[in-house]
């Protein structure tokens, strides 16, 4: 199949340090070209794929926008117009255009037939409901079946494929090292790296914290590190500790030889794929039943749910237990990237013969 990927211009593609949505576009671009497809990424400058890259070398990434201080705004806004008039012009080489972004309907009436939209964020604003509705042809992926249900609306749902990793990106760790927990992600409120605090505190088990503090000077998620998360980490700084946003390689020991990975989340996060990382390691999951998390998580067998912070002392205390061999088999049978790309095949099978 000729297939255009089509991704925000948040980060780069693959992301340098964070970035979810960035991840699993690159893990699906990259796995669609090794089976064969003709694949076009259309994404930032700094980009990095085997398929034909579309981009403009005034347009990087915004992270490398912010890295130059410049102003982010006019940059983001005026590489996106190119990108997606790239798109227009384009359109016609092209079986189906799958888009990873949230602002392109208006653009794809005259080929609406074969595009598809993954909704990769959380669907509860009051304004999607008069806009899905208004858009409600437009074919649209989850990426959970929660997440479809904070959108009180009818778009036109093509179905549900869940996040995948590459088999081998993460190598499984049967005994790990380390005696901590890990916490991996924003240090931002729905995240809630607090209780992760407060959980490894009270359990009496060290906690590593890997975690992106700020989107740039002054930001929400800054002051919420200054003045809350940090003091938090140099209070107990015997127990937690620190280390910065990190990288692949970096992430393999980091969870591999972790007790398990904590993710006290407080608000429907349509896919934590850090879950599902964890899992390739054979790291358990201790998490809170939000969002997506039911649905990737095995209690029992491949993490541990809680609800109060009494709850979750007890089940970090109790995940070392879980066998990790049997959490590497679930990730290869249900996560890998290999299982995300069928999924994403039959979908544009399933468009196309509409």
């Amino acid at each position: 199949m000729r297939i255009a990927q089509i991704a925000p211009l948040y980060e780069s593609i693959p992301p340098k340090l964070y970035g979810g949505t960035e991840r699993v576009v690159s893990f699906l671009t990259e796995e669609l070209v090794r089976r064969g497809h003709e694949v076009t990424l259309f994404a930032s400058a700094d980009s990095t794929t085997s398929a034909q890259l579309v981009s403009h070398p005034s347009f990087p990434s915004v992270r490398a926008i912010n890295e130059r201080n410049e102003t982010i705004s006019m940059f983001h806004e005026m590489g996106i117009q190119w990108i997606f008039d790239q798109v227009r012009l384009k359109a016609n080489e092209f079986d189906i255009l799958h888009f990873h972004t949230d602002i392109h309907y208006a653009i794809v009436g005259p080929f609406l037939e074969r595009t598809v939209a993954t909704l990769h964020g959380k669907m509860g604003l009051p304004s999607y409901v008069p806009f899905f509705n208004y858009f409600n042809k437009n074919p649209l992926i989850s990426i959970s079946n929660d997440q479809r249900t904070h959108l009180n609306a009818h778009p036109n749902w093509v179905g549900t494929v869940y996040h995948g990793i590459p088999k081998d990106s993460l190598p499984f760790t049967e005994n790990p090292k380390g005696t901590y927990l890990a916490f991996l992600g924003r240090t931002s409120e729905e995240k809630k790296p607090e209780w992760a605090i407060e959980i490894a505190v009270r359990a009496g088990i060290p906690l590593k914290m890997a975690a992106k503090v700020s989107d740039g000077p002054g930001t929400a998620l800054e002051k919420r590190w200054k003045n809350l998360v940090k003091p938090l980490v140099d209070k107990h700084s015997d127990l937690v500790e620190y280390i910065g946003e990190i990288n692949e390689t970096e992430k393999a020991e980091f969870l591999g030889n972790a007790i398990a990975l904590i993710f006290p989340i407080d608000w429907p996060e349509p896919f934590g794929i850090v879950m599902i990382e964890a899992m390739a390691c054979g790291c358990p999951v201790v998490a809170r039943p939000r969002g997506s998390v039911p649905e990737v998580i095995d209690e029992g067998v491949t993490g541990l749910m809680f609800e109060s912070l009494d709850e979750g002392v007890a089940a970090v205390k109790r995940a070392s237990k879980l066998d990790r061999k049997k959490i590497r088999e679930v990730f290869e049978q249900r996560f890998t990237s290999e299982k995300m790309a069928d999924n994403y095949l039959q979908m544009y099978q399933k468009i196309l013969k509409h």
